[in-house]
């Protein structure tokens, strides 16, 4: 009982960590537009998001930004030893809602809502790695009020709390072979709901010339408590030896530190440059603990800290009319030995675009689209609970357009 529960709540934090097997950034229509840059870029409400220093320069008292996409991800298995083939195919929705409203001269408040983590895997049931996934479902949406503080004409310094809530449904086969008296493969179901973590973000903005922005922001560790969680068996055989539980477990999120700038050209012509780190090596292990007094179990994971690199520009071709586009090439944490189906990523690169149109002096419509193609990786999970070891080649690529509306007075 104790591997088979560890096993399955490794992979639940992998999902929570990446998605559902991608780690996708979409935060914000023009930002995304832009290869996902915004930590020097003051263009919408937005950079309450990217890094809330930047609030306090926005020209409007009040602006606001609302945003969603659609997320299309495919992923290919093959192993030519065993001649195994699987794909899954998925959607997700993520949105974002931001808003600033500045209250004097110096000093802005701002609310952030959106959807980081929130996807899902689905394999086909009973596939060849359904001893270690069928299906994940992740739902997760982060708040995030904060405020910015201008400090003279040049300088501001931004941040605030950021609350976490979100559920999870995880399921897979209890191993590679156990069937019921009619043939039907023994699954686990894995769910919690109601998880909650706090955090916080901060970061400052600096404008040493009219022309040049230079931006930091830091987003704190969040570990996601998964308390009481319920584990649920179907399909067992007479004399299964296993029972439904509950588990204990907390899901670390890294803290991630980005630094950036921007420079304008000319003032239709912006280009920006961004460069994340991601402290997965906080990430070595899993501890779970059970309802049913089975020992603490300790789960390695190995992961190592990451890193982005980020370039988007922007155009603005007149008044009703801007244009973005961007690249960005993100490290994957995962190393040898530790590649598993529900995260099967590898280093990607992401290619960006989009554009505004510009209704009114107070209304504007943003457009965006990311392709994300990942390296292909053949690679193994070295960790299964009977001692074996699950791998071969994966293809991954996303695509995800976006639209959202700008508003400000």
């Amino acid at each position: 009982m104790k591997k088979l529960l560890s096993l399955t709540l490794l992979a639940l934090a992998g999902s929570t960590a990446f998605a559902g097997g991608y780690r996708v950034s979409i935060q914000g229509q023009k930002q995304l537009a832009m290869g996902h840059t915004g930590v020097a870029v003051v263009n919408s409400a937005e950079v309450a998001f990217f890094n809330p220093a930047g609030m306090a320069y926005l020209d409007k008292k009040f602006n606001l930004s609302v945003g969603g996409n659609g997320l299309f991800a495919n992923t290919k298995f093959q192993n030519s030893q065993y001649n195994w083939e699987a794909e899954t195919k998925n959607v997700g929705t993520p949105f974002s809602v931001y808003a600033t409203y500045r209250l004097n001269d110096w000093f802005t408040a701002g609310l952030a809502v959106y959807t980081p983590y929130g996807s899902a895997v689905e394999w086909d049931q009973d596939w060849q790695g359904s001893h270690l996934v069928n299906n994940i479902d992740l739902q997760a949406i982060f708040v995030q009020p904060s405020v910015s503080i201008r400090v003279g004409e040049h300088f501001s310094v931004g941040g605030g709390p950021i609350f976490a809530t979100g559920s999870v449904n995880f399921n897979r086969n209890v191993d590679r072979s156990t069937t019921n008296l009619d043939g039907e493969r023994t699954d686990l179901t894995i769910e919690s709901k109601g998880i909650t973590a706090w955090g916080y973000t901060a970061g400052f903005m600096f404008n040493p010339t009219e022309k040049l922005r230079l931006g930091m922001n830091y987003r704190s560790e969040i570990i996601m408590e998964a308390r009481d969680g319920d584990a649920t068996f179907t399909h067992e055989p007479v004399g299964f030896p296993y029972s439904d539980t509950q588990f204990d477990a907390d899901l670390p999120l890294p803290a991630e530190l980005t630094v950036g700038l921007s420079y304008e050209f000319t003032d239709k012509f912006l280009v920006a440059f961004d460069y994340n780190r991601a402290m997965w090596s906080a990430y070595d292990a899993l501890v779970v603990d059970f309802a049913n007094n089975t020992p603490t179990s300790f789960n390695a994971r190995n992961y190592k800290d990451a890193s982005t690199y980020r370039v988007g520009m922007q155009y603005a071709a007149n008044d009703k009319f801007t244009f973005r586009a961007g690249w960005y090439f993100d490290e994957s944490p995962v190393q040898d030995g530790y590649f598993a189906p529900e995260t099967p990523r590898n280093d990607s690169m992401g290619y960006t675009g989009g554009l505004t149109y510009q209704v009114n002096s107070k209304l504007g419509v943003d457009f965006s689209f990311l392709y994300l193609h990942f390296d292909e990786v053949d690679n193994s999970y070295d960790y299964v609970s009977d001692g074996s070891s699950f791998g071969g080649t994966y293809k991954s690529v996303v695509f995800s357009p976006g639209i959202g509306i700008t508003y400000g007075f």
